[in-house]
């Protein structure tokens, strides 16, 4: 036989073991098996099956919850946006007011000169292209300018001394809302004299 050494243990099978021994390491591992059950059993089928749905219920509210937030903040963007179609000439409204104002004080006072009639009507045209600025609402008038089918409607073409396709009469003023074109300048334009 082999000589044990002093510092090693020996290692002892657990079938080995004697019983004392076993409920002692029992008593100091301390496991604590809930009631009814043994450590090695698994939990059953019901109770597994009742965690799930459990989890499924709450994963099912929060879906819940979720959806109906979205559908919230759809609603309140649709909202949103109609409140800024129906309001959106709101400002230019109230820039055009006081155009109106003056036109109606025009009209409305007796023995008028000629002289003041131009003055108050000179003011209120003021006040009617400081709407227009205020709206980003810009005048295109295209004298000299290269003739542009997006901007620019031409009536008709007249012989001239200038470059052909310029704009040399601007027979109505084109209006632009944000470089968007709201009315086509109308115009005649250049062509070349025949020869």
């Amino acid at each position: 036989m082999q000589e044990q050494k002093p510092n090693q243990e020996s290692v002892v099978e657990p079938e080995q073991q004697p019983a004392a021994a076993l409920e002692q390491q029992a008593a100091v591992e301390q496991v604590e098996v809930p009631a009814g059950t043994s450590p090695d059993v698994m939990p059953s089928l019901e109770e597994s099956l009742r965690q799930a749905e459990l989890k499924a219920e709450e994963h099912h509210d929060a879906w819940l919850r979720a959806k109906a937030e979205t559908e919230n903040v759809r609603r309140r963007a649709q909202d949103d946006i109609a409140k800024a179609a129906k309001f959106a000439a709101e400002k230019f409204a109230g820039a055009m007011l006081p155009v109106k104002d003056s036109l109606e004080a025009a009209l409305g006072t007796d023995n008028q000169t000629v002289e003041k009639l131009r003055e108050g009507v000179e003011l209120t045209l003021k006040q009617l292209v400081s709407a227009f600025e205020g709206a980003n609402l810009t005048e295109e008038n295209p004298v000299g300018q290269k003739f542009d089918p997006n901007k620019h409607q031409a009536i008709g073409a007249l012989e001239s001394e200038a470059e052909p396709n310029t704009v040399i009469t601007v027979l109505q003023k084109g209006y632009l809302l944000n470089e968007r074109v709201v009315r086509p300048a109308l115009v005649m334009v250049a062509k070349a004299k025949a020869q």
